[in-house]
This record gives structure tokens, C-alpha cells and sequence, in this order.
């Protein structure tokens, strides 16, 4: 009997044995991006397993199992198993295809991008590239309303990267990605009166387009999933993976009025690593000419700041008589000249069905040549001081004689190298997904100054002294460079089909250096028009933090999820910090609309450029020419004696809710509010006679707040004659940008005030159209800028400036004369539109200004440097002043 037994349960083993099938197989989005952490269950049991990092799965069930495929934010769904391959496409909800899986603004999950809590703009290379832009920052400029950058009118240091901001908050709030990993600052602190004045950002104009497949913009703030400087918003740069489909671009063109003549080359290629592997590569190299704008200058506006004092060479009729042959005094005043060469690498290499090392790096130069203001014959530098009582110039840029010397120009020379490169390891084990990297960036920038002079009696390096008429003319003022190294681990889970969570640390040291210049360019008054770094001004520096977070996310119905985020951070310098965030989102109507919100807490940390930095610096005074001003640091022996206090960092509360809806099969739009509270907002603020001489200084100032409105729509593919059509409509409308409390100190004017709230198109608006016929690909862009007010120093209270609202209308054509080879014109800018503005009276004083011509010139000459600046003043503008941009690429894919 016993034997018997054996033998029945060794044929009902032998049953279930055969009965027993292997499935496998590969899950992957609409969008064709493969999805690990994907729960495949047999269905009534418990045995289940999860999908690998490229998507792939395998599981042994019963004959005639049905399988579940489920993961958050997805659809569930059910298959049979007759088939031994089983591939699945997972999507939304709604059953619509995604663009594309966001990475962005959560740290559990990834999302559809139709699914997510928060507003996230998707912008491809594709569009990117149809903008016609050179380079990255100016090309989303032209594709996301809410993202603001031009270039400075007086640029120095700053030509080699402009200032960028999202939401008017500046560039220091805004926090850049590449695939994730945290972008490193540049080494340059903006100084100039100008939009983004006392702030840095990182470099995002020396990343090669090419290279891009993606742009996520989180219009939100992302203090509590990403650390500092998330208070605006989150620009995380997906990188191409593609192992094929490789191509060369050159490119070719000039403005309107045949200035800044451009020729770029870019390769980007990839290949297989083995059967496991692959590897993404870009090369850029670009150079673009000088294009000058210069404005009529007014010989009375010179004659009052310089001259009448010494006679010989600045009387009224000596001005008069220079400006006669050289209308525009020889300014120049435009678009720089700059040489960049670009490279990028991303790879990655599957080590096992579950694990992978993943890398990325960059390396970018530029090389800007850029100009000072010229100094004309007759130029004054204040103090009485005038070119009359400094004959040794003649010898230096003219042959002796006062009839020889026609003045100069200083040139200022930049070098700026960034690197950044990441690597790292995932792995994926019984649905746990582990992240662990280790990022590396810097930005070095050093500078030098040609055509200049030290106009002061001087030591040379040995401390021997010489007088002026050694003085060189070629000096190196120094430099600053930043640094920083990031360990991130991330670890997440989808616990179920309605739970998912995520939590990490992250551990970061950073160093910024400022390099002493030469001993001419800052003894004494310094290398006139960039004086250098003083050796009690130069010094390295450094700091560290550690951070963790932990992120929830809950789908209560496949129509209501929530996901919650909390962090700490712990800093060297300042201290600790906890934030949080809360968001929200609800389908109804058949999925056809969404509503959203989240509020937050932020913070952000004062960069080590703001606690360190000083310096002197020239700039132009209104009614007194050029001036040197200087700028001290909290920590400063001059900081104690004036009561100044050390940075703190700002902290922020983040608002936002907003409205999505697809009502009918071709057209969606979201309409999103924010709204920004700012505490302890730092500034750079004004110049403040003190016993150290006129100086600025950082300090914690006063709280903001920041709201508006964002509004993204999307209609087409519709079918026009022999092709298809698609329409897009973007805008961004600024309600509330204002101071809400008291200042902290007297250095806060109404030049500052305007640069911080006014200074960015209080609405900007981008209404585009694509048109698809047979080998041609026309698009036509138009971007709105709306009103920018300014209130320049230098110019009366009873008046404003304002500047008029603007359209910029761009076209693009593509033409594919082969597989491999496309044709790309475009002319942006086509009806060549420039920044106009005009004088605008606050009450019946400034009424009357207007109404009196002499007040209005001297007030034109006091904000453009006596017509120099005439296009945008000398304190800022909305758009580019260039006009119209001509360009043509020819693009051959391999």
C-alpha cells in the first residue's frame, strides 16, 4: 500500500510538473521606453515577480494562468497564457499613448506625463532644434513662456554665460539635472546691473543640443524631492541613449545686417557595447562672430561728464569734432565674439538581467572676445582726473602727440572650462530599486584684459616701484572657479498597485576659489575697465551637506493619488533645515480632465559666491561716467564694522493648483496657478557710502512673493490637403511679483527693485504651427513679450521706463531630400522686430518732465550712457537686440 501511495504522488508530481509553462517576455510604454519594477502576478496566487531594468521578465505559472501586469499609475491589465512570449505595452489610465515617462518631481515612482501631481513641460530635441537657436538656454527661450534669459548690455565676464530664470525668481533658484544627477554651479557671480544682479546658476548654455533626447521642466518647487535651489522649479536634461540613428550637423549663418557670421559642426553618434551595452557621444564645435549695435552718442550728454575742465583735448568743440567722424564714438556694443568646443558621453552597460553601470560626462570651452565701453580722446574718469593729465597714455596708443591719440578700447578675453560626469549603478531585486552614484562637476573661469592700462603709480611683482608710463598694457585680473562632488543613493519600490515609495540621502562638498591676478591689474586703481583680484580678496573655500528624504505615494482609486515628500538637510556653514511637500490629483469626466495641486516648503542655501566674494569694480554712473564701486562679504573685517550680518538661507512655501483636460481627441491644455513666498530673500544690494568708500554687500533682505498663471495647449494632427497640421499655445502671466515686507537695510532702490520684479515680461506668450506636407516641414513660431518696466539709475523718481510689448515671429523649413540628408532654413526674428521703449511719468512731476525736451534728453542720456545704450538702455531689455538671424543646416544621418 505504501508503495502505491509513492507511486501515485510521483505521478501527480510528474502531472503538475508538466503542467507547469515559462512565460517571458518584455514591458514597455507607448512610447517604446521599457519599464522595470513592473509587477507581473499570476493571477489568483501569489506568485509574482518584476521586470528588469531593460523590461524584460520571466515566470513560471500554471497551464492556462492569466497574468497581471500592474504598476503605479498605470492601468492594470490581464492577459492569457497560450503564448510563451508575452509582450506588453502598459498605459495610462485612459488608455491614451504617452509622450513619454517622466522622471521628474518624485522620487518614488516614475509617471506618465498626463498622470503626474505637478505641471511638467516636455520638450524633445526635435523642438528644441526647430527653434533655430545656437544654444540651448536661448532655445527655451523660445519654447517655455515661463523661461526667461538676454544677453547684458555691458557683458564682460558676464559674455561667457547669461542669466536665466524660471517664474522671475532668478538663476539661483532654479535647480539644473543631467539625467537626474545635480548640475554644478558656474563660477561666475552676475555684478552687472542687470537682470539675475548677485546671483550664479549653472551653466546650461555650454550643453550641445545635439546630445539632448529630452527636456522635463517641473514647474514647481522641488526643495523637499531635490535639495536647494528647487525653490522655482527643476530643468532636468534627459541625455540621447540611442545606439544608432547617428548624425552630423553643419550649420551656417549671420544677422540681418550681415554681422555675427556663425559656423558649427556637431557629430552624434552611439554604438553597441557588446551584447549588453551601449554608449550615446556628441562633439560641438561652433564659432560665432562679433555683432555690434551701437547707439548715436549726444555730445552734450558728453561734454557734461567729461568734459570742460582741461583744455587741449575735451573742450565742447573737441567732442563735437570726434563725434562728427565717429557717430557712435567708437562703441561697441552688441553680441561678443565666442569660440566654443563642446563634448558629451552617456553609456550604460547591463552587467546582469538586474544590474547596471551607467555614466555620463561633459567637458565644454568657450572663448569670448568682448569690449569695455571706448575711451574716447576726451574720457574722464572722475576724480578730475582726465586724459590731459595723463600724457603717458600717448605713448601707449598713439605716437606721443595729443593729435595722434584717438583713444582705445579695453578688450576683455574669457576662458571658461565645465565639467561635469556621473557614475553610477542600478539594480533591481524583488522589485527594489536601488540607485548609487557619484557626480563630479566645476566651472573654471579665468580672464584677461588687452588694450588697458593701470592709470596709477604702481609696484611691479618684486615690489619695486614704477610709475605710470610702465604700466602694461595686457594684464590677467584672475579668475574664480566652483567645484562640487555629489553621492546620491535612491531606493524605491511599488509596494503594490496603489502604494509605491522612494527614499535616499545625498552627501555634497563644494569649493569655490577666486585667483589672484597679476599685481598691475589691481595695484592701485586697478586695469581700467576690469580691475583684478586683490590677494586679500583671493582665497579657496569650501562646505559640505548631508540630506535624506523619504517620498510616499498613494493611489487611493486608479482617479486619486497623493504623494508626499519630506527632507532633511544639514549644512557646514549654516546649518540645518526640514522641508516637506504635498500634492494631489484627481481624474473624473472619463479621465478627460485633471485637477492638481501641491504645497511645499523650499530653502535655499546662499552659494559659496555670496558669502565669499569681493571685489572692486568699474561701472558707468549716471551724470559721473565711469566709477569704481566695491563689493564686500559678510565675513569681512569691514562686514563687522558696519553691522552687517551673515547669510542666512531663504525659505520658501510653494503653491500651486491647476486644471488638465484632453475633451476632445486632438486637443488637451493645462492651465496651472503658483504662488511663491519667498522669507529672507538674499540680495546684492546698492552701493552705500560708507567710511570704507562707496560698497555693496549681501544680505538677507526682505520676503517676496511671486504668483501666476501657466497656460499649455496642444490641437492637431489634423489633415490639411495632402499633409497634417498642429497647432500649440503657451503663455505665461505673472499676477504678483512684489517685496511683501520691510528691508533690512538702506541699500535697496528703486534700480533694484525694477531689476528684481519688472525686469521680466510681466506675460509672455508662445503660439506656434507645424505643417507636415510630403518631404517639407514648415513651422512658424510667434513669441510675445509683453510689458518690462525698468527704473534705471540715474533716472528721475518721477519717471519710469518701459518696454513695449513685442512679437517675435519665427520660420522654420525642413526639407529631407533623401533618407539621410535633411535641408534646414531658418529665419528667427524674420520681420525684424527690436526692443523699443519709452519714458513713462508716475505722476504730474514727471509729467512735466515730458513735457520739456531738455529734461527728457538728459534723462535719455543718464539711463543709455549718453545714447551708447540707446536700443535698451544700460540696465537691461526683454528680447535679443540682434534682429533678424539667418541660418541653414545641412543634416546627413548615417
Amino acid at each position: 500500500m505504501k508503495k502505491f501511495v509513492t507511486i501515485v504522488l510521483f505521478m501527480l508530481n510528474i502531472t503538475f510538473l508538466f503542467a507547469q509553462k515559462e512565460i517571458s517576455g518584455f514591458v514597455i510604454d507607448n512610447a517604446g521606453v521599457a519599464m522595470s519594477g513592473v509587477n507581473v502576478t499570476e493571477k489568483g496566487t501569489s506568485n509574482s515577480v518584476s521586470t528588469d531594468l531593460n523590461g524584460a521578465y520571466k515566470i513560471t505559472v500554471k497551464e492556462g494562468a492569466i497574468l497581471v501586469f500592474s504598476y503605479f499609475g498605470f492601468s492594470k491589465q490581464e492577459y492569457d497564457t497560450t503564448e510563451s512570449i508575452l509582450n506588453v505595452v502598459l498605459s495610462e489610465g485612459s488608455g491614451q499613448n504617452l509622450n513619454a515617462v517622466v522622471v521628474t518631481g518624485t522620487r518614488a515612482t516614475p509617471r506618465s506625463n498626463t498622470t503626474t501631481t505637478l505641471p511638467i513641460d516636455i520638450v524633445s530635441y526635435e523642438e528644441l532644434t526647430s527653434t533655430g537657436q545656437i544654444t540651448f538656454d536661448k532655445a527655451l527661450q523660445y519654447k517655455i513662456p515661463s523661461f526667461n534669459t538676454a544677453q547684458t548690455p555691458v557683458n564682460d565676464a558676464t559674455s561667457l554665460l547669461d542669466p536665466y530664470e524660471i517664474r522671475n525668481m532668478g538663476p539661483s533658484r532654479t535647480l539644473i539635472l543631467i539625467n537626474g544627477k545635480r548640475k554644478n554651479l558656474s563660477a561666475l557671480l552676475y555684478v552687472q546691473t542687470s537682470p539675475g544682479q548677485g546671483e550664479t546658476g549653472a551653466d546650461i548654455s555650454g550643453i550641445p543640443i545635439d546630445a539632448i533626447e529630452r527636456v522635463e521642466i517641473l514647474r514647481d518647487g522641488a526643495s523637499a524631492q531635490y535639495g536647494s535651489d528647487a525653490i522655482a522649479g527643476v530643468l532636468n536634461i534627459i541625455l540621447k541613449k540611442r545606439a544608432d540613428d547617428g548624425s552630423v550637423t553643419i550649420k551656417t549663418g549671420m544677422t540681418g545686417e550681415g554681422d555675427g557670421e556663425m559656423l558649427g559642426v556637431s557629430l552624434n553618434n552611439g554604438s553597441d557595447v557588446g551584447n549588453n551595452g551601449f554608449v550615446n557621444y556628441t562633439l560641438d564645435f561652433s564659432k560665432v562672430k562679433l555683432a555690434n549695435r551701437p547707439g548715436k552718442v549726444d555730445a552734450d550728454g558728453e561734454f557734461t561728464d567729461f568734459g570742460g575742465s582741461i583744455s587741449g583735448i575735451n573742450t565742447s568743440a573737441d567732442i563735437n569734432a570726434f563725434l562728427t567722424k565717429y557717430p557712435d564714438a567708437k562703441n561697441i556694443n552688441g553680441a561678443p565674439e565666442t569660440a566654443a568646443a563642446k563634448f558629451l558621453v552617456n553609456g550604460g552597460l547591463n552587467l546582469s538581467d538586474e544590474t547596471q553601470m551607467y555614466y555620463n560626462a561633459a567637458y565644454v570651452y568657450k572663448k569670448v572676445n568682448s569690449y569695455a565701453n571706448y575711451r574716447t580722446p576726451y574720457w574722464g574718469y572722475g576724480g578730475g582726473i582726465t586724459l590731459n593729465d595723463l600724457p603717458y597714455l600717448l605713448n601707449f596708443f598713439g605716437d606721443g602727440t595729443i593729435a595722434s591719440y584717438k583713444g582705445h578700447i579695453p578688450t576683455f578675453i574669457g576662458e571658461l572650462n565645465d565639467y561635469n560626469a556621473t557614475l553610477g549603478y542600478k539594480s533591481i531585486k524583488n522589485g527594489w530599486n536601488t540607485d548609487a552614484s557619484i557626480t563630479v562637476g566645476g566651472n573654471k573661469q579665468t580672464y584677461a584684459i588687452e588694450n588697458s592700462h593701470n592709470r596709477s603709480d604702481i609696484q611691479d611683482a618684486n615690489g619695486v616701484n614704477l610709475n605710470r608710463e610702465n604700466s602694461p598694457i595686457f594684464f590677467k585680473p584672475g579668475g574664480a572657479s566652483f567645484n562640487h562632488v555629489v553621492g546620491n543613493l535612491d531606493i524605491s519600490k511599488v509596494l503594490s498597485d496603489k502604494i509605491s515609495i522612494g527614499f535616499g540621502s545625498e552627501v555634497r562638498t563644494e569649493t569655490f576659489l577666486i585667483n589672484e591676478g597679476d599685481k598691475a591689474s589691481w595695484d592701485g586703481f586697478g586695469a581700467d575697465s576690469f580691475a583684478g583680484n586683490r590677494p586679500e580678496n583671493s582665497g579657496k573655500w569650501n562646505r559640505y551637506n548631508l540630506g535624506g528624504y523619504f517620498d510616499l505615494a498613494y493611489d487611493f482609486t486608479k482617479d486619486f493619488s497623493v504623494n508626499g515628500t519630506v527632507r532633511y538637510e544639514d549644512y557646514s556653514d549654516f546649518g540645518a533645515a526640514t522641508v516637506w511637500k504635498l500634492s494631489s490629483r484627481y481624474k473624473f469626466y472619463k479621465d478627460k480632465i485633471t485637477v492638481r495641486g501641491s504645497i511645499s516648503s523650499g530653502f535655499r542655501a546662499p552659494t559659496l559666491h555670496q558669502i565669499y566674494s569681493q571685489k572692486s569694480q568699474y561701472s558707468f554712473v549716471a551724470g559721473q561716467g565711469i566709477q569704481i564701486n566695491g563689493l564686500i562679504n559678510n565675513i569681512s573685517a569691514h562686514a563687522r564694522i558696519l553691522g552687517i550680518p551673515k547669510l542666512d538661507a531663504e525659505k520658501s512655501t510653494n503653491i500651486t493648483v491647476g486644471i488638465g483636460s484632453n475633451p476632445l481627441k486632438d486637443l488637451n491644455f493645462t492651465v496651472d496657478y503658483y504662488n511663491i513666498k519667498v522669507k529672507d530673500r538674499i540680495i546684492l544690494g546698492d552701493k552705500v557710502d560708507t567710511q570704507f568708500g562707496s560698497v555693496a554687500w549681501f544680505e538677507n533682505s526682505f520676503d517676496t512673493r511671486t504668483s501666476g498663471i501657466d497656460v499649455v495647449m496642444n490641437y492637431g494632427t489634423l489633415t490639411l490637403g495632402a499633409g497634417v497640421i498642429e497647432f500649440n499655445l503657451s503663455g505665461n502671466i505673472t499676477l504678483e511679483n512684489k517685496r511683501i515686507s520691510p528691508v533690512a537695510s538702506n541699500n535697496f532702490g528703486a534700480t533694484l527693485d525694477a531689476l528684481m520684479f519688472t525686469s521680466r515680461p510681466e506675460t509672455k506668450w508662445i503660439l506656434g504651427a507645424n505643417y507636415r506636407i510630403r518631404k517639407f516641414d514648415f513651422s512658424l513660431s510667434n513669441t510675445y513679450f509683453g510689458k518690462t518696466t525698468f527704473k534705471q539709475e540715474g533716472l528721475d523718481s518721477n519717471l519710469r521706463t518701459e518696454f513695449i510689448p513685442k512679437i517675435v515671429t519665427d520660420l522654420g523649413i525642413n526639407y529631407t531630400a533623401t533618407d539621410k540628408l535633411t535641408v534646414t532654413f531658418n529665419a528667427n526674428n524674420v520681420l525684424n522686430v527690436v526692443p523699443e521703449w519709452k519714458f513713462k511719468a508716475e505722476n504730474a512731476a514727471g509729467t512735466a518732465i515730458l513735457n520739456n525736451p531738455n529734461q527728457v534728453k538728459s534723462q535719455f542720456n543718464l539711463i543709455t550712457f549718453n545714447g551708447r545704450y540707446s536700443q535698451m538702455t544700460y540696465q537691461g531689455y526683454h528680447f535679443s537686440q540682434l534682429g533678424t538671424l539667418f541660418s541653414l543646416s545641412l543634416i546627413y544621418k548615417f
